[in-house]
Parts: C-alpha cells; structure tokens; sequence
C-alpha cells in the first residue's frame, strides 16, 4: 500500500474514533418505516370486538367527545392495521362475551385487556402478548400501607370479576373476596368503606386510582398477567401468524413504547418483558386528557356535558323503542295463537302449548338472549344481534301474554258462545267475533303492564352487543365515573318513553268499553 493511502486510512480511523463517544450519546435515528406484513385478504376490514364499556384506558368512549371510541388497544389496532394493509372496523360486545363472539363471527379478533390464560386459550387462540402487567394494591389514603397478598388475608377486597386477579386472590386464601363488574363501582365502595382495599390490573389503577385524591397506590406488584389477541380457535392460522409478525416489529421499532407512554403505560416490567430499554418514547398526552376531561368541574359544566349526552341518548331511545315495538308485535301474535291452542285446540295443542309456556316462564330471559344468540350457531342457526334480541323478547313475552290471553278469554261467560251458534254461527266464527273483541276489553290493561315492562327488559340485549339506552348508561358512566346524575338523566329518559303508551291506554281502555255499561 502506498504511503498516502497509508496516511489516508489512518486519519480517517482516527476521526472515526474521535466522533465515537459522540455518536455513542447521540440519539438514535428514528425508525424507518416498515414494511407491509404479508397478511390474508389485504384491504379487506379488520372487524375486531372489544367492550367500550370496560373503562379506560382500554376501549372506551373519549370524555371530550362521546361519538369516538378511543383507548391504547384502539392505537395498537390501528398501528397493527397499517402494517397488515387491513383497516380496522371496531366492533361493540360485552367483555364477558368476546371469545363466544369470535365462534359467531362477529369479528375476526377480539382485544379488550384479554388475559393469556390457559382457560381463554382452550376457547382461543392468542397472539404474542402485547402488554405485559400486575395487580396494583390500592388502597384509601391514609391507611395502614400494606405491601403483599398476606398483608390482605382477613381483610374485604375488591377485584373485577372473572379476571386473573380474582383468581389469584382466591387462590391466596384468607381473603374476603368482593367482585364486580365495573372498576369504578369497586373504587366507589372502597372510599365508602364498603371495602378494605382492591387489587386490579395496573392500567385499571393508574387511571382510575391514581388521579383520585382519596386513594393511593401501595404494596408490591402482584403477580403477572398478559394480554393477548384473540381469534377463533383454529380458524386463521395465518392472520394469527401475521399479526404476531406485526406485533414483534412494532417492539421492535418502538411503536409499540410510544402508544403506552402516550397514556402513561410503559413499566419497567414492560422494558424487561420486551427487551426495549430506550427512554420515554412520547409525552402522556392521552393520559393528561383523560384525567383533564373527568376531574369534577362546576355545575354548569356539568350541565353542559349532560347537554352533549342528549343526541347519544336519544339514538339510543330509538333503538330501545324499535326493539320494543317489535318484540310486543310478536309478543301479541304468538300470545294470542298460544291461548288459542289452549283454550280450543284440543288435547295435543293444549299440552304443547302448555310445555312452551312453562319452559319460557320457567328460564330467565338472559339465558333464553344468551341462547339464541351465541348457541343457536352451534346447530347451523345464526341470526343477527338485532333479530336475536327482538326474537329474545317477543317469544319470552308471548308466554306471558297468553297466559294473560287465555284468562281473558276464559272470563267471557260461556254462554256467550252457545247464543252465538244458535244464531248460525260456526265455532270459529264465535271465536273471532263474539269471544275475541270481549275478551280483548279484559286483557287490554295487563297487555299495556307487559309493553312497559318489555320496554325496561329490553336492557338485556345489551349482553349481545346491542347498545341501547341502559348500555348507553352503561358506556357513559364509566367513562365520566358519574352514575348519579347519568342515572338520573337516563331514568327520566325511561319515564318519558312509557308515559305516551301509558296514555294511550287509558285511551284505549274507554274506547273499548263504549257501550259495555249501562247508565245509571
């Protein structure tokens, strides 16, 4: 080699050396972009379920502005949907139904703070976990501190019901465990002193504890849980197998740390679960408007937020009230052939009758909705969750009214039918025009009970992803930590949808009865 190239690669290991400590310090250079993950069906929706009224900062409605579902899982979707070339289209289910919702094919995956356990993965598959976290012991402020589950043992605790903490407190021993189905409503108890302390999944606290004046964090962390991305058993293999490629890039190039700082998630449990060491990633600005949007404010903006409740609330009234209408319709059709059958169809259709209506009466309404919905698709038969819920009530309720229909019809003195055949009248003709408007008169004001009562019931479809004016409730309280005035504004929301039925009625009732009383 010739001297001056000597010279020249000298001075430039020399430079290299010189810049080393630098470039060591220097930040790293932002990830470049990256590449589409080979994925099935690319462009088709990504149809994934979650329960947007499982509470921040999972999936939940945003407090700034109720018609948007927001949530670090709705930020992984999106991320994970850019690099699978697949939109993703959110789909509303309650949280204790998502993995039966995954057989009915509601949607493709589901996500929603869904734990990796041996009993969810023997109805599931699951992805690689996204996030990895603890139990967060909290509880009131100026308590005696504890620092682990033994401290706990003699004491009431609260947890969320059927998850991981609720078995790892059982497990424990000693404890009086107290479940429940919404976070805040176990914070609630715990400054009421209805309980001693709960112990949730570390985001449940951070943003529904932590904020709160009245309580404090305390104790190691407990246990380890993990979440995953579920997807029907067995089914897409290689969706599974594209999202997990998804989800370790998004580790990898840090996507993943800056979606859970920006809602002030990231743990030192979560750098030794993935590997990633870097520093903070983004500011919590999700987190910091979380906390803005839901810190009590005076009573006019209280007011003005009910103010923007009322369109939410009033789609949901109308869904409730087509659900209701319908459900009736059918209620009053089927009723009526059922006491029919009963009353003069003979021995056999009697008894059949007699055997639909027990079994109905006999079972709740929640598991004949339940039923329908996710068991009927085992036997080849799957409906439409607003066909199951109205089909739900209206066969439920047609029990009921027959019952109500037979009595009345039974209450229409017999000789009312002998005068009619002796005026030439077949049977069925009697029925239908002698028995039937007379009997209608009696039965008219417990059919108007029945409607009111389907009108509340009708809540129950909820559990079938249906949002209607309860679930709404539901998704608005927990967003706000407010059932009291929530509750009220609902409650008169109920009172004004039966007022009209209940005037219509009495209106009716008089109709009805023109010339079925002598004047005095």
């Amino acid at each position: 080699m010739k001297p001056a190239v000597l010279h020249l690669v000298a001075g430039l290991l020399g430079l290299a050396l010189a810049l080393s400590p630098a470039l060591a310090q220097a930040p790293a250079a932002p990830p470049a972009a990256a590449p589409a993950i080979a994925a099935p069906d690319p462009g088709k929706p990504l149809r994934y379920g979650g329960d947007s009224t499982s509470g921040a900062p999972y999936t939940f409605k945003d407090p700034a502005d109720p018609d948007r579902t927001v949530g670090f899982e709705v930020d992984i979707m999106a991320e994970l949907g850019k690099r699978l070339g697949r939109p993703p289209v959110f789909v509303q289910n309650d949280w204790s139904n998502l993995i039966p919702g995954l057989d009915n094919g509601l949607y493709e995956v589901a996500i929603n703070g869904l734990e990796i356990t041996a009993a969810h993965q023997a109805g599931a598959d699951f992805s690689i976990p996204y996030y990895t976290t603890f139990g967060q012991i909290v509880i009131r402020r100026g308590d005696d501190p504890v620092q682990t589950l033994s401290d706990l043992k003699g004491k009431s605790v609260g947890t969320l019901k059927s998850s991981q903490m609720e078995y790892v407190l059982r497990q424990a021993g000693g404890i009086d465990v107290r479940t429940y189905d919404e976070e805040i409503d176990a914070y609630s108890d715990l400054k009421l002193k209805r309980i001693d302390a709960t112990v949730m999944d570390f985001p449940i606290a951070v943003y529904y504890a932590q904020p709160d004046r009245a309580l404090q964090f305390t104790g190691q962390p407990v246990g380890r849980i993990e979440y995953g991305i579920a997807l029907k058993k067995g089914a897409h293999p290689e969706l599974l197998a594209a999202i997990n490629d998804g989800l370790s890039q998004m580790i990898r190039d840090g996507a993943m740390h800056k979606i859970l700082d920006s809602w002030a998630l990231w743990s030192p449990l979560m750098s030794q679960a993935t590997g990633d060491m870097r520093p903070m990633q983004a500011q919590p600005v999700n987190y910091d408007a979380f906390v803005a949007a839901t810190q009590p404010k005076g009573w006019k903006a209280q007011l003005e937020r009910y103010a923007r409740f009322l369109p939410q609330l009033g789609w949901a009234a109308l869904m409730t009230m087509q659900i209701s209408i319908l459900a009736m319709a059918i209620a009053v059709g089927m009723g009526a052939l059922l006491a029919i059958c009963r009353v003069y169809g003979g021995a056999l259709l009697d008894r059949l009758a007699q055997v639909y209506i027990e079994v109905v009466r006999g079972t709740p309404l929640l598991i004949q909705v339940l039923f329908i919905y996710y068991g009927l698709p085992k036997v080849g038969i799957q409906l439409d969750a607003f066909v199951a819920g109205v089909l739900a009530l209206g066969f439920n309720y047609a029990a009921y009214e027959a019952e109500n229909y037979r009595a009345g019809l039974l209450a229409v003195p017999r000789h009312q039918m002998e005068a009619a055949v002796a005026l030439n009248m077949t049977e069925t003709q009697a029925v239908r025009n002698v028995i039937i408007p007379q009997a209608a008169r009696i039965v008219l004001p417990p059919t108007t009970n029945d409607f009111i009562s389907l009108i509340k019931d009708s809540s129950l479809v909820s559990v079938i992803s249906l949002v209607e004016l309860t679930k709404t409730y539901e998704l608005i309280s927990t967003t706000y930590y407010d059932y009291f005035g929530t509750g009220i504004l609902v409650a008169a929301v109920y009172l004004l949808l039966g007022l009209p039925f209940v005037r219509l009625a009495h209106w009716a009732e008089k109709h009805v009865s023109r010339g079925m009383t002598r004047s005095a």
